[in-house]
């Protein structure tokens, strides 16, 4: 697992000097990842200036209290929804005051949980007010670590996606990103 510890690193690194480049201030919502996205990017020297802080929301209760996600989509949907993690991104943004923000909730294993499989992740990046927000879910394989080092990764992987995109610099005469991915 050492060469996805050392491409987190990486991941971590780019968004950490895109969002210095364009002046973004980034955060998270995480379930499924506990906070490793959010450890991720503060491990990189001097990302005090773009990164806001994160919310770790494991429990359905703080998902709803602390971010505000509907708790008529955690009963009906489950907290393993696209619906649920674009709004955990999205309220994240709001209470952390960032430009840009990342969600992850899944199924770390080893078994399924309230009939989600093991390995199911969901990742959702909220921009600004106005964007669509990209979100995409997976099916990753491995142990608990290894799913759980692999969404860091993706999370990561779509942070540096949206930051890529025109129109990611806040204050730009561009019209709101759509952070979607292209083609889908």
């Amino acid at each position: 697992m050492k060469d996805l510890d050392d491409q987190i690193s990486l991941a971590a690194g780019r968004v950490a000097a895109l969002a210095r480049e364009r002046g973004v201030h980034v955060g998270t919502a995480e379930s499924l990842t506990a906070g490793m996205v959010c450890a991720a990017l503060g491990a990189v020297t001097g990302v005090s200036g773009v990164l806001r802080g994160g919310v770790v929301s494991y429990a359905d209760a703080v998902k709803s209290a602390v971010l505000g996600v509907d708790p008529r989509l955690l009963h009906e949907l489950g907290a393993v929804s696209e619906p649920v993690a674009v709004q955990m991104a999205d309220a994240a943004r709001r209470v952390l005051g960032a430009d840009l923000t990342v969600a992850t909730t899944g199924v770390a294993g080893p078994g399924p949980s309230q009939g989600v499989s093991a390995g199911t992740v969901v990742i959702a990046v909220a921009g600004p007010q106005g964007a669509r927000p990209a979100v995409t879910t997976l099916n990753l394989t491995g142990d608990r670590a290894q799913v759980r080092s692999g969404a860091t990764l993706a999370a990561l992987s779509m942070l540096i996606s949206a930051l890529e995109r025109p129109g990611s610099r806040p204050g730009s005469n561009a019209p709101a990103p759509d952070l979607a991915p292209r083609g889908g």
